[in-house]
């Protein structure tokens, strides 16, 4: 059985159905702070927060539990600037609890949902794993932290772990049962989709003067789907008794925020207003994956390749929504 932390939102509940899908048993913890109780399709659910020992020890009490899937935290970056300490107790031992709960019960493989902010501004494009990382928040801190402390784990305790950095987690499930909800929405796509559906007057484009081609800040949009699958291929690389590795997961090209805006207008046949601001502080002009390792360890390859398909699967959703 497969413990799926924060299998109530955005990417933990796409992994929890394909999870399921390929046949496996699966329990979600989730305290539904940031989830959806409707979003998690497993039978067995368990509401516990990680700052709570207790609630952790008896789902693995209550649970025949082989491993782990890591997904629940916080992850708003400018939150963590302005309120450090509830990231780092979140996310650090909230983490700390549920890997010690995992040795108690002799457990011993993880998958953590990591980020691409571990590596703070890009010295060079595409990104590989093996860039320093200089998280620039609180929140890529704690991201950094936990793939050391799970490193560390490994040559102490045995404990065995695959990091997935994400970049730009984007898109929703191509069946429509579940989609991407945050309360309030940070991500690009699905706020510019708000606009073509007037649900906001307008987006705003923060900076224009980037070194890019069209001025605005380029990032590597992977669709949940293929996140999900890439955690189903980990998975059954631990089952292998691999190395503990982290792995970047993009799809390795680069699309501008105005080129993002312009697929959505041709995705919708809308029109989307658009108010050009100031650049927002510690925003890296360009982030692109390099995604060579994951191919060739794992045998993943992204299914969503062009944006408009993944923006296409995310209107679909949302103006039902």
């Amino acid at each position: 059985m497969i413990l799926v932390t924060g299998g109530a939102g955005y990417v933990g509940s796409h992994c929890t159905k394909e999870l399921l899908r390929r046949g496996y048993e699966v329990v979600v913890l989730d305290n539904l702070s940031e989830g959806y109780r409707a979003a998690v399709q497993s039978e067995r659910f368990v509401k516990a927060d990680l700052l709570d020992r207790e609630a952790i020890d008896r789902a693995f009490d209550e649970h025949s539990i082989d491993a782990v899937m890591h997904f629940a935290g916080l992850i708003r970056v400018g939150e963590s600037v302005n309120d450090p300490q509830i990231y780092y107790q979140n996310n650090v031992l909230g983490t700390l609890n549920l890997i010690q709960t995992m040795q108690e019960h002799g457990v011993d493989r993880m998958i953590f949902s990591s980020s691409a902010a571990v590596y703070g501004d890009p010295e060079t494009i595409p990104i590989p794993e093996n860039h320093p990382k200089r998280p620039k928040s609180p929140y890529g801190k704690t991201k950094w932290m936990v793939e050391q402390i799970l490193e560390d784990y490994t040559h102490a305790y045995g404990l065995l772990s695959i990091s997935l950095r994400y970049f730009n987690a984007a898109g929703c499930d191509p069946e429509g049962e579940l989609g991407e909800n945050h309360n309030p929405e940070t991500h690009l796509i699905p706020i510019v989709l708000d606009a073509a559906l007037k649900r906001r007057d307008c987006i705003t484009i923060f900076g224009t003067d980037y070194e890019t081609p069209d001025g605005t800040c380029v990032r590597d949009y992977i669709h949940v789907n293929d996140l999900a699958e890439a955690h189903i291929l980990a998975l059954e690389a631990l089952k292998k008794r691999c190395v503990t590795r982290a792995y970047n997961l993009g799809i390795g090209q680069g699309y501008s925020v105005r080129e993002v805006i312009n697929v959505c207008r041709k995705v919708t046949g809308k029109e989307i207003p658009v108010v050009e601001g100031k650049r927002r502080p510690g925003d890296p002009p360009r982030l692109i994956a390099d995604p060579t390792r994951v191919q060739n360890d794992l045998g993943w390859q992204p299914k969503f390749t062009e944006l408009d398909e993944i923006v296409r699967t995310a209107w679909e959703w949302r103006r039902v929504a």
